[in-house]
């Protein structure tokens, strides 16, 4: 079951959007400079620059020149924790108060959202303390933000084993039914790691929904008895942030790849630092699982919580930060927080050709590892429409050699 259904697109009011989008002079990765044309949610149409016109009637139809911009695939967030998130500055224990989670998490959300995510995963601790008040105020947010993002809940309670369990169990059932569409939580925080996730397994294969779970995947043994387990369930299993991978011996951590591959179990890894989830830092070895055939995704993790108190929630920052320091062309670590994070929550693919979805980022620059290095201004499209702008313009003193040398302005010819 993916994480959101097929809907007609709607705008932000909740009403269908039928309007129609030209994209003109985007810049492609192959090179080419097309026109877009966008309708109902889709790609209409994808053609050589000036060669496609809007509609002359029967709908709304608007025009923004890309010219100067690169058009990609929008990204996706598969791991965020917008219950805690924007926390970090706080004094005092975390405030689970069911308007200040939904305001924390709409915030959140439409931060990333302007970073380029049109899709987000969330993880939401349940039971304890918090009860399902944090969930709730999470939903909350994805009805606020119906229209401009997709936000999805992952429930994680903190014990499903032992007596302490029962309550586990009940909550996570009641998590399910409430509006969690993904079913997860820490299994190595649980006396008995090996009977979590056989709770978590046995409930999502009840229900038919995806699994989530946290874990640092540094217990060779644990992972794959996980592994094992995983591997027959329809709906799909994602492990995250799995940096304990890491700091294996080679041989080890080949094994340990070769038996996730075999599952069908996407691992989803945190370049921008850890979360709560989990309480080592460290980022899976990308390079490696990709070799072995690992379904690969990064996301986020903590957003200026006490996890990662500078937290950006950019995917393109995550995604520069696989370039730059694990090795991945740019084309691959952009593939991570793009198509491979819309797998792991279960989307449909992008591609800017016709028929796909209308989910794009526009950024300027003309190649991939510019925008990765350099991505300031940014427009995102998502269901077919403009949903967040990011303008950034660069100037320099009055000077004979800035004069001279024409310097790079980030804002110049913004698109209307």
């Amino acid at each position: 079951m993916p994480d959101s259904q097929s809907q007609p697109p709607h705008s932000s009011s909740g009403q269908t959007d039928t309007a129609t989008l030209l994209l003109r002079g985007a810049r492609l990765t192959d090179g080419r400079t097309v026109d877009v044309r966008l309708g109902g949610g889709r790609i209409e149409a994808v053609g050589t620059a000036g060669s496609l016109a809007t509609p002359s009637s029967g709908s709304r139809a608007s025009k923004v020149d890309l010219d100067g911009y690169l058009l990609l695939p929008a990204p996706a967030e598969p791991h965020a924790h917008g219950d805690t998130a924007l926390t970090a500055d706080g004094d005092g224990p975390v405030s689970y108060d069911t308007q200040e989670v939904q305001r924390r998490a709409t915030e959140a959300s439409l931060l990333q959202l302007g970073h380029g995510a049109t899709a987000l995963r969330s993880h939401v601790r349940v039971g304890d303390v918090q009860g399902l008040d944090a969930l709730a105020a999470l939903l909350q947010a994805r009805r606020a933000l119906r229209g401009l993002a997709e936000l999805t809940a992952v429930a994680m309670p903190r014990v499903l084993t032992g007596v302490a369990g029962a309550d586990g169990l009940a909550i996570l059932q009641d998590a399910v039914k409430m509006g969690a569409s993904v079913v997860g939580g820490c299994p190595d925080a649980d006396p008995d790691p090996t009977g979590y996730v056989e709770a978590v397994l046995e409930l999502a294969s009840e229900h038919g929904c995806p699994v989530d779970l946290h874990t640092d995947a540094a217990d060779p043994a644990r992972l794959a008895r996980l592994a094992a387990m995983a591997g027959g369930l329809r709906s799909g299993v994602t492990l995250g942030p799995c940096g304990g991978l890491g700091r294996l011996p080679s041989e080890v951590a080949s094994r340990a790849a070769d038996q996730l591959a075999a599952a069908g179990v996407t691992v989803v890894c945190l370049p921008q630092g850890g979360c709560g989830g989990v309480d080592r830092r460290g980022t899976a070895p990308v390079r490696m699982l990709r070799a072995a055939g690992v379904r690969i995704a990064a996301g986020s993790g903590a957003l200026r919580d006490v996890s990662n108190p500078v937290g950006r929630g950019d995917p393109l920052e995550a995604a520069y930060l696989l370039a730059s320091r694990h090795g991945l062309c740019p084309e691959d670590a952009y593939d991570a927080v793009s198509s491979g994070a819309r797998a792991a929550l279960g989307l449909p693919e992008v591609r800017v050709e016709a028929g796909f979805p209308a989910e794009l980022l526009a950024v300027r620059g003309n190649r991939l590892a510019g925008a990765l290095s350099l991505a300031y201004s940014r427009i995102v499209v998502h269901r077919g429409r403009v949903v967040a702008r990011t303008s950034a313009v660069r100037e320099y003193c009055n000077s004979a050699a800035v004069a001279a040398l024409d310097l790079p302005r980030q804002g110049r010819g913004e698109p209307s």
